[in-house]
């Protein structure tokens, strides 16, 4: 009797006995794992699964964690002097040997079934991860009343001629909460606020500080 096996993306025809490399297990040496990926079991009455065989099994002790031949990949670019890269790469393996192969009750053996090393540790990230991306909602919870005070008090800078919520808010953020503030500036401090909000000119061309002296007497 033999059976058709899939892990780690490939497919294994196997027998009882049999002594084979596969991609990586999250197992050690000596453990007994089950693959009940079965794609097919053969014999005197074969079984084609749909795209598994329901209840089947394979069973296996794992031998070793090994390494498999070295791959070697040369790159070489032309028209590039001295562009070449030579890599090596060893493909991380498990050794097993095949113990048994179940027809049937494969779901109810109790055997640890065997799962890729990648599978483990995608789980626990998959786990971690909304506790990472829940952080921040909590700590912005917490900033907001803080930002509410600096412009309780501050005037109505959308008065000024082409300001708007975004401008004002920009304004707030560098120091500026009223017109009495805007209308003792010096050209000093236009050309500073100018340089620190990236206003290009706006505040002579739309004449803030003649506005705000205006407004403060208002």
């Amino acid at each position: 009797m033999f059976a058709v096996l899939k892990t780690g993306g490939k497919q294994y025809k196997v027998q009882a006995g049999d002594t084979l490399r596969v991609e990586k297990l999250a197992a050690d040496a000596g453990e007994t794992v089950q693959f009940n990926d079965v794609l097919m079991l053969g014999g005197d009455s074969p079984v084609v699964g749909a795209p598994f065989v329901k209840d089947a099994g394979v069973q296996a002790e794992v031998i070793d964690q090994i390494k498999g031949e070295k791959v070697i990949n040369f790159v070489k670019r032309r028209r590039k002097h001295s562009s070449k890269r030579t890599k090596g790469h060893r493909q991380k393996l498990t050794l097993i040997k095949v113990t048994d192969i179940l027809a049937s009750g494969a779901d109810k053996s109790g055997v640890k079934a065997a799962m890729g090393a990648g599978s483990v540790s995608a789980t626990a990230v998959e786990a971690e991860a909304p506790k990472k991306k829940a952080a921040p909602k909590a700590e912005a919870k917490a900033d907001a009343p803080a930002a509410a005070p600096a412009a309780a008090g501050a005037d109505d800078l959308k008065k000024l001629s082409g300001v708007g919520p975004a401008l004002e808010k920009k304004l707030i953020e560098g120091g500026v909460t009223s017109f009495a503030q805007i209308a003792a500036w010096t050209e000093e401090d236009v050309a500073a606020m100018d340089e620190k909000l990236s206003f290009k000119g706006r505040i002579e061309r739309e004449g803030w500080i003649e506005q705000a002296k205006e407004l403060t007497k208002g």
